[in-house]
């Protein structure tokens, strides 16, 4: 199979600079009320839809919206809430761990640093990016099966893993789209740019876009 070329920069400006005219403030689907519960929130994300965290979510954020309030419930209770979410038994755990750790390392803020977020029981180089940029405004990229493929097919950072990817975009996403660019990239893979069948009738960068062939619209 013949590599995918790589987009040129004046292309992946032109790119970008459509994504920004369609949606200049995209935001994320999961449902949070401050920086901690963004936290958990996407330490919850994992291997489970955004859907499916904001269900589980609604009530326990109602009763704890920080560390402390979480810590308090136990991990028995956060078990409860998120029952319906997969893997929620670990994902229990940490989330008391963290919100403990948080407590007692961080005076129950959140780090506006990465080593000191993925020091967090749960919370890995994705979850950090994502806090880093939703949080903090950080131009990070955290690159989820969706902007894995979205790199990938369209030419714009092909690479063998999630990291190389990331490292390729940070790289190449111009510096005045930098902060959005996490956002505009899932959202349109999960939107338009689909797994098994790219929706490229109505896809605002097809003719940029390295894929071949060009799925038809429907008839």
């Amino acid at each position: 199979m013949a590599k995918t070329s790589r987009l040129r920069p004046d292309e992946i400006e032109d790119m970008f600079h459509r994504f920004h005219a369609a949606s200049p403030e995209p935001k994320g689907e999961l449902h949070w009320i401050n920086d901690f519960t963004l936290l958990v929130a996407v330490v919850l994300s994992a291997q489970a839809t955004d859907e499916s965290v904001n269900k589980a979510t609604k009530a326990l954020f109602a009763i704890a919206d920080t560390p402390e309030k979480m810590a308090a419930l136990g991990e028995d209770t956060v078990q409860d809430h998120i029952r319906t979410i997969g893997l929620f038994r670990g994902k229990a755990k940490n989330v008391i761990a963290l919100s403990r750790q948080l407590i007692e390392k961080h005076g129950g803020k959140i780090p506006d640093d990465r080593e000191a977020l993925e020091a967090l029981p749960g919370v890995g180089r994705k979850t950090a990016n994502v806090v880093l940029n939703i949080a903090f405004g950080h131009p990070t990229i955290a690159v989820d099966t969706h902007l894995f493929r979205v790199g990938n097919r369209t030419g714009l950072a092909p690479g063998k893993t999630p990291l190389a990817v990331e490292l390729q975009l940070l790289r190449k996403v111009p510096k005045a789209y930098g902060r959005h660019a996490h956002h505009w990239l899932i959202l349109h893979g999960r939107y338009v740019c689909k797994a098994r069948k790219p929706e490229c009738w109505r896809c605002p960068i097809s003719d940029i876009c390295r894929f071949r062939p060009k799925t038809p619209a429907p008839t």
